[in-house]
């Protein structure tokens, strides 16, 4: 099956892959989502998916516009690589990350990044994956983030995480603050649930949605979709469900 491009002239008449369904709440999900790609495509978004009912697609930027919290010039940023479902172990993901590497190399970058994890976690595509391809950790941030690269031009100066993901702190000192962004359709609608969900517990969270590149490197956790921090320190960049989330909360006996 071909890999198509998602642009301004297609975007209205094609899926985006991650809300697939055509619920009412998928639906608006993918309203969302598709919002934020609009007002990204001026600014180097790259959206390229399988041509089927699937979500097999890769989505990049380049790092002087990219959202995640990472610092780096001239590199194309993996925001996010995804093979799911019946279409795993076909190497299409092999074929989705050659369009990311043709395409830098075409505009002549020195290099493509992508940020993913040493432990098996939501929304972080395994390391060995990436290595298999000469990717090589060029950073790293506690608890278990890796930056990885591949580097064309072994003169450039090597990407690195944003100052506030390596020490896990941020500014907002709130007993819980969440942080979002639409580059993910699901986490508005969520994030919305786990504030309900902090007000019948009489817990003060606070919830910011990144709405720019720059507050993502200034707000954005290690992943950037979403973060949960306590009093300024980072705790998890996974979305829970309600019960989870307040789980977490008992954890850190907040609740």
């Amino acid at each position: 099956m071909p890999i198509i491009s998602i642009t301004p002239n297609n975007i209205d008449q094609e899926h985006i892959c991650c809300a697939i369904g055509n619920d009412k709440d998928n639906l608006a999900r993918a309203a969302n989502k598709k919002s934020w790609m609009k007002e990204r495509f001026s600014e180097g978004l790259v959206f390229k998916r399988l041509d089927a009912r699937g979500k097999v697609f890769v989505e990049y930027m380049p790092s002087e516009t990219c959202w995640k919290p990472i610092e780096a010039k001239n590199f194309l940023v993996i925001h996010c690589l995804r093979v799911s479902g019946s279409f795993k172990g076909k190497w299409i993901g092999k074929e989705l990350l050659k369009e990311v590497i043709n395409d830098a190399k075409a505009q002549g970058r020195d290099g493509i990044c992508v940020v993913t994890g040493n432990k098996d976690k939501p929304y972080l595509t395994n390391p060995k994956f990436y290595k298999k391809f000469w990717f090589e950790t060029v950073d790293t941030a506690e608890p278990y983030f890796e930056l990885l690269a591949l580097m064309f031009n072994p003169k450039a100066e090597k990407p690195r995480f944003s100052p506030h993901v390596k020490t896990g702190s941020c500014e907002e000192k709130e007993e819980i603050f969440l942080s979002y962004s639409n580059q993910c359709p699901f986490m508005e609608e969520y994030t919305t649930l786990l504030i309900s969900k902090a007000k019948e517990l009489w817990i003060f969270t606070q919830a910011k949605k990144l709405n720019s590149a720059q507050e993502v490197k200034q707000w954005g956790s290690h992943f950037a979709t979403f973060g949960i921090w306590r009093k300024g320190k980072f705790i998890t960049h996974e979305l829970p469900s309600e019960k989870g989330f307040e789980k977490l909360l008992q954890k850190y006996s907040i609740a």
